[in-house]
């Protein structure tokens, strides 16, 4: 391709064609590589002609709009700023700009184009088209306002959703008066003596109050985003359905309205095949998502219908369902619309994973088709729209539990970085996503051969086009019912690393930028409105300035201590952490304190076949002799071991002593916020997930090793818990 058009396509597209990697070394991305990702964004690009024209077509979208779909700017007592863009031939025209404020408040000016500051000219088909910087002295509250833009005389009228941000993300006053501590949990791993088989969210009440009690702050959970009812066994939390939705395996039966006085219900469950199946899916070490739903769904159906039979003498029940109805507006009857579907066509026919494969008459919830099953299975959605109405029922119950025992934060949740290509958001909004590629990571120390996660990725411009309404709504759902949200991969603000399908694999792909400023702008505001804390994710390849740029935005850096490193290879003393930052000692991508000790993960990773060759995993194994040693060195400097304890890591297994040790250390440090995994109080081995595998190992399954009831009558562990609040509250 013509260097100049590749070198266009490139800057227009915010694709970014060198970079430093995770371990500082430029990278360039190689030509066939940019060809393949335009290729993926719909650019014909072995036909240079069709291919400028697709460009062109692109830049003029761009430039006839007068005025941009969304302006997100900083609250500013001087006031405001307006960008136009006019073909030349209405640079002199008569326009009247009206404002309207979120509070209903009306304001008009009139506005020439040539008044403003011109600040941009670009020249399309032989027409020239000029960009004008207008300042509007008239100071706004923060929030969402509304500027139309018209034409003297004529019906041209344009729209913008004026977004005035406060800057900086919510930060509790009781921040300034001591440090805070909690645990985070992958809540389908809860055991219990009652659950069915997977942790829920009675389950999580019970884990509330015991940390309460501890002297916890928050509980941090698992992504609970919709899965697939229909298709149970694709259990990855970061691979969801829909983001703005709940995953309804996590309720409980035996809490939902009407349980005891349901005979129907009662009769069911008192069948013993069905009480067989529940003690033995509460029995398995990993969870039999099909087993549970299959526990589930039916009774959930009976709970339904007890609903359904008794509306007229529940009518507070009837009016929450009818008002959590009415608010989810069409996503909510988009999501049951698409659960009931897919149910129904999956019954049909096993292959039918996901509206990608569906028959071509139902790809289009907007289709005859679809409109037509919809009416002929009104039911069926309603009770979708039910379970989702429980679940958010049972999860507020969660968070009100956890403030009014004393936890400041509460729930802090997980926002995932994406959706999967069947899911229910893609289906609804194709325009949204490009489908030819999907969000992953180049090489870095969690998958040394890069990552491919099979999300495909909101496209920039369409996102800005549809007035961020869809990250809006996004960030809104996700700060419900807690006290804080940790975004997975904060990076996506600024840049997502896109590998096409047609990859050879997740290394040849290239990062393409996102308006970074406008992002934080809204999760700011966001985050202030909700009162919910904000946590990013920032680990991987961070690029230059950006944790700065977070921290400059009240966003919470999350800190692991195996990354923590100094450039002698010493590990950072957690008392020099940054005071806004989340710190933790491992994560649900790496191993647990005993497995990284025991090198459990690189076992694993060598029978997964992980690794390049033999030579890179001897490597690793001396990297972490190495890290080992330093670790063992830095707890002895901080007297957090006894002056007896051994000194050097040959032969030495991981005990409780420094697996206590160890979570001291960290609870001792400069953060904010600390966070440590239950796993490592029951001094487990087996990882939770396994970067850069799907199906060669059951990520996503793996329970407790102990139930509730059993580790939380702990002594060890509840002296480890006290000792974390004290060390905090120095």
């Amino acid at each position: 391709m013509d260097a100049a058009l590749l070198a266009e396509l490139i800057a227009f597209n915010g694709i970014e064609t060198t970079f430093n990697d995770a371990w500082g070394q430029p990278c360039q991305v190689s030509e066939p590589d940019q060809l393949a990702l335009l290729s993926a964004m719909g650019y014909p690009v072995q036909d240079e002609a069709s291919c400028r024209q697709e460009l062109l077509q692109r830049q003029l979208d761009y430039w006839q709009q007068l005025i941009a779909p969304v302006s997100v700017q900083q609250q500013d007592e001087q006031g405001w700023q307006l960008e136009v863009m006019v073909p030349l031939a209405l640079a002199n025209t008569d326009f009247t700009l009206t404002l309207t404020t979120e509070q209903g408040a009306t304001q008009q000016w009139p506005l020439l184009p040539v008044d403003g500051e011109l600040t941009q000219v670009v020249v399309l088909e032989g027409e020239e088209y000029q960009q004008y910087l207008h300042h509007i002295a008239y100071p706004l509250t923060v929030g969402y306002h509304q500027l139309e833009l018209r034409c003297s005389g004529t019906d041209l009228l344009v729209n913008q959703q004026l977004i005035i941000s406060p800057g900086h993300c919510y930060q509790p006053a009781a921040f300034s008066q001591r440090k805070q501590w909690g645990s985070a949990i992958q809540l389908y791993a809860l055991r219990s003596e009652r659950n069915w088989g997977i942790g829920d969210f009675s389950d999580l009440q019970t884990l509330i109050r015991y940390l309460a009690k501890q002297g916890a702050d928050f509980i941090g959970l698992n992504p609970i985003h919709a899965l697939y009812p229909a298709l149970a066994d694709n259990a990855s939390p970061y691979s969801p359905s829909s983001r703005r939705w709940l995953n309804i395996i996590y309720l409980d039966v035996t809490a939902t309205p009407g349980f005891n006085e349901n005979a129907a219900l009662q009769a069911h469950l008192k069948q013993p095949a069905v009480q067989q199946a529940i003690v033995a899916a509460r029995q398995q070490d990993w969870v039999d998502y099909p087993a549970v739903m299959a526990l589930k769904l039916p009774a959930l159906k009976l709970c339904y219908q007890w609903f359904i039979d008794n509306k007229a003498s529940q009518p507070e029940l009837a009016a929450a369902f009818d008002a959590f109805k009415a608010a989810g507006g069409n996503s909510l009857a988009q999501l049951a619309l698409y659960d009931a579907l897919h149910a129904w066509l999956y019954q049909q026919d096993s292959q039918y994973w996901g509206w990608p494969n569906w028959p071509e008459q139902y790809r289009d919830p907007d289709s005859d088709a679809v409109q037509q099953f919809a009416a002929e299975h009104a039911a069926e959605l309603d009770f979708y729209v039910y379970l989702q109405f429980l679940a958010q029922q049972q999860l507020a119950e969660a968070q009100q539990l956890a403030t009014a025992q004393g936890m400041l934060l509460g729930l802090y949740r997980d926002l995932a970085v994406g959706v999967s290509e069947a899911s229910t958001e893609i289906w609804g909004n194709p325009e949204l996503y490009c489908r030819d590629a999907s969000v992953g990571a180049p090489p870095d120390p969690l998958g040394p051969t890069g990552q491919n996660w099979g999300l495909p990725p909101m496209k920039p411009f369409q996102l800005y086009q549809q007035s961020y309404q869809p990250f809006i709504e996004l960030l809104r759902a996700n700060m419900q019912h807690a006290g804080a949200l940790r975004i997975d991969h904060v990076m996506a603000l600024l840049r997502l690393w896109w590998v096409p399908k047609t990859a050879a694999n997740a290394g040849s792909g290239a990062y393409v930028y996102y308006p970074i400023m406008d992002l934080l702008g809204i999760l700011a505001l966001e985050s202030q409105r909700q009162q919910v804390v904000v946590i990013g994710e920032d680990l991987g390849t961070v690029p230059e300035g950006i944790r700065e740029l977070l921290q400059q935005f009240g966003i919470y850096s999350y800190r692991v201590f195996f990354f923590e490193t100094a450039p002698d290879g010493g590990y950072i003393s957690p008392a020099h952490y940054p005071l806004q930052a989340m710190a933790t000692l491992s994560t649900h991508d790496l191993p647990t304190l005993i497995g990284f000790w025991h090198c459990e993960d690189l076992k694993l990773g060598q029978q997964l076949g992980l690794y390049r060759d033999e030579g890179q995993l001897q490597q690793l194994y001396q990297q972490r002799h190495a890290n080992k040693q330093r670790i063992l060195d830095s707890l002895h400097g901080h007297g957090r071991l006894p002056a007896d304890y051994p000194r050097s890591v040959d032969q030495l297994a991981m005990d409780r002593t420094m697996n206590f040790a160890m979570q001291q250390h960290l609870a001792a440090g400069a953060q904010q916020l600390l966070c440590l995994q239950i796993e490592d109080w029951l001094e487990m081995t087996q990882p939770v997930n396994v970067p850069g595998t799907s199906n060669e190992y059951p990520n996503w399954r793996r329970k407790l090793s102990q139930p509730l009831e059993q580790w939380t009558q702990e002594p060890h562990i509840a002296a480890l818990l006290q000792q974390l609040t004290a060390l905090r509250r120095q």
